[in-house]
């Protein structure tokens, strides 16, 4: 898993209130800083937040948009990680 960090207020380009932001809310994997949105635009995202699952192979297989659907979002990941490997 890894967070991309686009910032939708000029607060949130700062370095020090995003690492406070994930200690606070205990985030333990690494969340990549997207100040200059190009990772943002090379998925031509729209929304905060936005969830993107991508599989073994690198093809998006889910995407949900805004808060919720947890339980959704869990067994998709499930389903992901029990595929085998691709070559």
């Amino acid at each position: 898993m890894i967070g991309v960090h686009s910032p939708e207020f000029a607060h949130e380009h700062a370095l020090s209130y995003v690492r406070e932001r994930i200690r606070t809310l205990n985030i333990t994997y690494p969340v990549v800083m997207d100040n200059d949105f190009r990772i943002w635009r090379a998925y031509r995202n729209q929304y905060w937040p936005t969830l993107y699952l991508v599989d073994k192979a690198g093809r998006i297989r889910s995407t949900r948009i805004g808060e919720g659907g947890y339980d959704a979002t869990d067994r998709m990941i499930r389903l992901l990680l029990a595929e085998p490997p691709t070559r």
